[in-house]
């Protein structure tokens, strides 16, 4: 998959209090990265724990939960727009279907 964009994961590790999520969202973006995923199925073998929430978003839990990345996947074209990535608690502040 193509992803877009990588920046907004390295920002959210960088800042402060977030450095513990660096290798599971790096985990994440290469197992992405190398996927050609055609459908939910296909990204649900790599990341049993991902939710369709409507509209092509997916939001998957990274670090046992304790962050949250949501994505919009246009299967068709094999990309992946990053919409956003935060603690479980921003998460609940957001309508992730339509961010």
């Amino acid at each position: 998959m193509r992803i877009v964009s990588h920046r907004k994961l390295k920002e959210f590790y960088e800042g402060a209090g977030h450095e513990d999520a660096r290798v599971a969202l790096e985990r994440w973006y290469g197992v992405a990265e190398n996927a050609q995923w055609k459908n939910f199925s296909d990204i649900r073998v790599d990341f049993p724990a991902t939710d369709y929430v409507g509209n092509q978003h997916y939001v998957f839990n990274i670090r046992s939960n304790r962050y949250r990345l949501v994505v919009v996947v246009k299967f068709t074209i094999g990309y992946l727009f990053i919409r956003f990535v935060g603690t479980h608690q921003e998460y609940d502040k957001i309508d992730c279907s339509t961010i």
